[in-house]
């Protein structure tokens, strides 16, 4: 139990590092030349990100932004319940809270993957048809399925 316990932690701290990096980084789409990328703040190109995004004010944009850095925010406070949880919480209890905060989490990460992979990362969109994802892109999907199974496992684990 002690070791599925760490194990559940560890990946759930390398979820969080993985939804900062993906957050924060500029590299969802690169293009097929590598020497640009754009991201959620800025473009980048030669590897300099100083040029402002050239859809920064669409409304697309900004609820993608929102909903990471609120998949992070849950993510974070998931952790901090599973931890208190941990150690306050009776034998033979559910971890509940921690489960469905990062369900919430894991709901965030659904909608700005899915906004994102609509509007900017489709082969439709005449500004990134000469490109391919980046691996920020790549990292909030693996977070998507990495937070829906911790979500899952924290419902079913039981403290013994």
């Amino acid at each position: 139990m002690l070791v599925l316990l760490a194990g559940i932690f560890v990946v759930h701290i390398a979820t969080v590092i993985m939804l900062f990096v993906s957050t924060i980084a500029n590299v969802w789409v690169v293009s097929d030349l590598g020497k640009s990328s754009v991201g959620l703040w800025k473009n980048c190109t030669d590897g300099s990100c100083e040029g402002a995004l050239p859809y920064a004010s669409e409304d697309a944009l900004k609820a993608v932004q929102a909903f990471m850095i609120l998949s992070i925010i849950f993510s974070v406070i998931s952790l901090l319940v599973f931890v208190f949880q941990l150690f306050t919480m009776e034998k033979g209890n559910r971890f509940f809270i921690s489960g469905a905060t990062m369900l919430v989490c894991w709901l965030c990460i659904l909608v700005a993957a899915s906004i994102y992979t609509n509007r900017y990362a489709g082969k439709d969109n005449l500004a990134f048809r000469s490109s391919h994802h980046g691996y920020c892109f790549i990292l909030t999907w693996i977070c998507f399925c990495f937070s829906f199974i911790i979500g899952i496992l924290y419902l079913v684990l039981r403290k013994k």
